[in-house]
């Protein structure tokens, strides 16, 4: 009887897994892909957070050492690259402040590597003084351009949208930006919005997509399959945040913010997209704070 039930539960789960898709069953923790289309562009993904970095002749430009909540993430991210190649990792750069994508910024340090970021994150670590986030060696505010080995990497500051802090990187050559967050790939927006800038948002994604490019690599794998997104997205993410603003305006002009307003607020047209249920809460409160407190 024993051999019986294990052999149905067996077979059950054998069915299961055969019902998955081949990428669900078999991704790993950490995996390095190139990008399709370029010679030297590639993401580096560990669990559900990924970073860029780039490989010139002559060094190795690097994006947000993935490593809060991971020990090891920033030394396996230095490993990672250099299974790509012997070149030396030149430059780190930070997308924006936040830990859960740049906590691993020592081993970078270590490897011999100069971290730029927009000035804001100096002023948001320095007080915190967490020992696994190192401060930045450079910090920009507006534009700055890394050419190496024949290749150029442009960092952007377009104002205030998911933070205060983050910057858009572009590849001009490959048509291609690494954005983090503020317009995520097929997914609806949560936990981010805690100091998410609303009305400026709109006008940063506006600027993004007068922007020159193709691709963009998301700071989270795009859904699904863990695509990259394009100007499409962009918009669609763009769209979503004017609605939610819309919906808001309304109950918080109303006086129904918070409590009442954040039970009523649907977004019904986005309900089928991946993290809805959860992320619809937080989505409420960003815009009941806007609408309700001005805030």
């Amino acid at each position: 009887m024993s051999r019986v039930l294990f052999t149905s539960i067996g077979a059950a789960l054998l069915a299961t897994m055969l019902g998955m898709p081949a990428q669900a069953q078999q991704r790993p923790q950490i995996e390095t892909t190139k990008v399709d289309g370029t010679d030297n562009v590639y993401i580096f993904r560990n669990g559900n957070h990924q970073s860029m970095f780039v490989v010139t002749k002559d060094g190795v430009i690097a994006t947000d050492p993935i490593a809060y909540g991971r020990p090891n993430g920033g030394q396996q991210y230095v490993d990672e690259i250099k299974k790509v190649t012997d070149k030396p990792i030149k430059y780190l750069i930070y997308s924006h402040h936040h830990y859960d994508h740049i906590a691993g910024g020592k081993a970078f340090k270590d490897a011999g590597a100069t971290i730029i970021a927009h000035k804001k994150v100096t002023e948001h670590l320095a007080p915190l003084k967490d020992p696994n986030t190192v401060l930045p060696d450079q910090t920009i505010d507006g534009k700055k351009t890394i050419k190496l080995g024949g290749t150029s990497v442009e960092l952007l500051y377009l104002g205030p949208n998911h933070s205060d802090s983050n910057l858009v990187i572009r590849l001009p050559k490959e048509k291609i930006v690494f954005i983090v967050d503020t317009i995520p790939v097929g997914s609806f927006p949560g936990r981010g919005m805690i100091d998410f800038f609303p009305l400026e948002t709109e006008a940063f994604i506006t600027k993004v997509l007068a922007l020159d490019w193709d691709r963009l690599i998301p700071g989270h794998p795009g859904q699904p399959n863990g695509r990259l997104g394009t100007k499409d997205d962009a918009k669609n993410v763009l769209a979503l945040y004017q609605d939610a603003s819309a919906e808001m305006r309304k109950m918080g002009q109303g006086g129904k913010c918070w409590d009442e307003a954040e039970k009523e607020f649907k977004l019904p047209k986005y309900e089928s997209m991946p993290g809805y249920a959860n992320g619809l809460p937080m989505v409420a409160r960003r815009y009941c704070a806007l609408w309700g407190r001005g805030t």
